[in-house]
């Protein structure tokens, strides 16, 4: 008896596990339909969108196009995000907007120019104004037309707040054509810090093509200028002007005196650098100045300071001949504002 009811108990346990395996296998079964299913519906609803999307026939869909499918359900998101962030950039006026074919309502400007001037030379800025450089709406008309903006670059008197100083506040605000700078003492030894502090203002305010440093005793013809900045639009880093060298001088009665003459070499000879009259450097090389301001030295004069801030860079030098002032030709850029000097069709006497 007792042999039988362990065989009756083995054979119930046998029965028992073999009902426990048939509910899982019937579990896993209707589990695994249930996923298929699932996979199913999803793969007919990724043919579908590959459909609305590609436009494609009843083509079956890959592994590919599913990935296809959900990166560019992502780059859609990506994309709504950043119009959003580019329409209120419009709006806070940090991008300018552009019209429905996709033009630009504002066109970006092609040089900026600072004019060098000094306390005392209004009868100097005066010319320039009425010679070439415009006041009012004619400052602005050629800002819009050519793309020209140009401004007087100052510093401040050694005792900042005098007559002087008040002078320069009142005739800029009836012109509104300076650059004042509040960190440089208008003085000959301050020119190549004022020259550096305007590349970096210029640059910080303005994004233009082009940055250009001139002097106030010579005229600018704007033609020659826009067509011959336009030859070097694709090069970004170019350093255009009447490229020079010669003779360090280092004795302190001699009227081009540089203090820091023994760091040229036992020929005292200076590197390749733009004549000081009117030089221009690239947008990408502004930037440079803007960036490095603190650090860039400044010797004894402005263009052989400049020339030395791109002497360790990429940087193509452009010896442009029309940026050497001469008399009266009409290929040239820049003419000297002398005595009896013809700049149009008449003479006339300058400061």
């Amino acid at each position: 008896m007792a042999r039988k009811g362990t065989s009756i108990r083995l054979s119930s346990s046998r029965i028992s596990s073999s009902l426990l395996l048939s509910m899982f296998a019937t579990f896993a079964s209707f589990y695994v339909a249930g996923r298929l299913w699932q996979e199913s519906q999803t793969r007919v609803h990724l043919i579908s969108e590959l459909h609305r999307v590609t436009g494609q026939g009843k083509s079956a869909i890959s592994v590919d196009d599913t990935l296809k499918i959900i990166a560019c359900r992502e780059q859609k998101k990506t994309l709504a995000a950043l119009e959003m962030e580019l329409s209120a950039a419009r709006q806070q006026g940090f991008v300018p907007k552009r019209t429905t074919d996709g033009t630009e309502t504002k066109k970006r400007p092609l040089v900026v120019i600072g004019i060098m001037t000094s306390l005392g030379n209004k009868k100097k800025r005066d010319a320039v104004r009425q010679a070439w450089m415009g006041t009012g709406a004619s400052l602005k008309k050629i800002e819009t037309e050519k793309g020209v903006i140009a401004r007087f670059v100052i510093g401040r008197s050694a005792n900042k707040g005098d007559s002087m100083d008040k002078s320069i506040d009142a005739e800029n605000s009836q012109t509104d054509d300076f650059i004042i700078l509040d960190d440089v003492v208008e003085a000959p030894e301050e020119a190549s810090k004022k020259v550096k502090l305007f590349f970096a203002y210029a640059a910080d305010r303005w994004d233009a093509q082009f940055y250009a440093k001139a002097n106030d005793n010579i005229y600018v013809n704007m033609d020659v200028l826009g067509s011959t900045l336009a030859a070097h639009l694709g090069n970004p880093r170019a350093y255009i002007g009447c490229m020079k060298s010669g003779e360090v001088f280092s004795e302190p009665n001699q009227k081009w005196y540089e203090p820091e003459w023994w760091k040229f070499g036992d020929k005292k000879s200076y590197f390749r650098h733009a004549y000081g009259e009117m030089y221009v450097i690239t947008h990408a090389l502004a930037r440079f100045v803007s960036i490095n301001r603190d650090i860039l030295h400044a010797y004894a004069h402005d263009d052989v300071s400049t020339g030395s801030w791109f002497v360790g860079l990429d940087v193509k030098h452009v010896d442009e001949g029309k940026f050497c002032c001469s008399a009266w030709s009409s290929g040239s850029l820049t003419y000297h504002f002398l005595p009896n000097i013809c700049l149009y069709a008449y003479c006339w006497t300058c400061i």
